[in-house]
């Protein structure tokens, strides 16, 4: 069974840097798409960032040099560090695995991340 554990978030100043995991279980040998999504509240869900097996990476504009996306086939995790943090990057974040074979989404629990002015 698929499951995804989020850790690494919390309070940070703006201007400063957070990094944050994602653990995937029972994916180990199947190609698939991980991201990172983010939703504030009275928002919709929007793409943060993404990562493929072969590590291609895609970010959303307003992400684009500030934040890093990661992976370790390895071990099933990947990593979102985030510098330059902004009060608009408060938001729940979410981790995402996207099955390239069958395209089917799971999703972990989230973690909080606020970024105080």
């Amino acid at each position: 069974q698929v499951r995804l554990v989020e850790s690494g978030g919390g309070l940070v100043q703006a201007g400063g840097s957070l990094r944050l995991s994602c653990a995937a279980f029972g994916i180990f040998f199947s190609p698939s798409t991980m991201g990172w999504y983010r939703q504030a509240p009275g928002k919709q869900r929007e793409l943060v960032a993404t990562v493929t097996t072969d590590g291609s990476t895609e970010y959303a504009d307003s992400m684009k040099g500030r934040f890093t996306i990661s992976r370790d086939n390895a071990k099933s995790t990947a990593s979102l560090q985030m510098n330059s943090l902004k009060p608009e990057d408060t938001a729940t974040y979410y981790c995402n695995v996207q099955r390239t074979r069958t395209g089917y989404d799971y999703w972990g629990q989230g973690t909080q991340v606020t970024v105080s002015s």
